[in-house]
């Protein structure tokens, strides 16, 4: 289990007004700008290294919407939703940054293309 870092536990507790909050961004999500989905899947040091949970922040913190898990074969794979310049920014991240303790070797993007609306309302961590 990886331990909370304290300014994450703090804002990890309030949950059910940050979803309220989150429908609205979604709503406006929806119909300001263009929207891009993309599947991706990273690829080194990123299982026990809460590389999910920093992932679940960090898009949270960005604006994007989608789901990160564990692979069988020890990467990392999920997927973005959100306006194009966010998603650019999460794919950075994903591609570049990681959790702490992370190494990222490569990161691999796929099925990227222009969506209507969103296929999600959070973004969430599945197992």
């Amino acid at each position: 289990m990886c331990p909370l870092p304290l300014a994450a536990a703090a804002v990890a507790a309030p949950r059910a007004p940050l979803r309220l909050l989150n429908r609205g961004l979604t709503a406006a999500m929806s119909t300001a700008r263009s929207l891009k989905s993309v599947d991706y899947e990273v690829f080194g040091r990123v299982q026990g290294v809460c590389f999910r949970m920093y992932t679940e922040d960090e898009a949270r913190k960005i604006g994007v919407v989608g789901w990160v898990k564990n692979t069988s074969k020890g990467t990392v794979t999920g997927q973005v939703q959100g306006p194009e310049d966010k998603v650019n920014s999460m794919k950075s991240w994903l591609s570049k940054v990681g959790s702490p303790s992370s190494r990222i070797d490569r990161t691999n993007f796929s099925n990227e293309k222009t969506i209507s609306k969103l296929e999600y309302s959070n973004f969430s961590i599945r197992y």
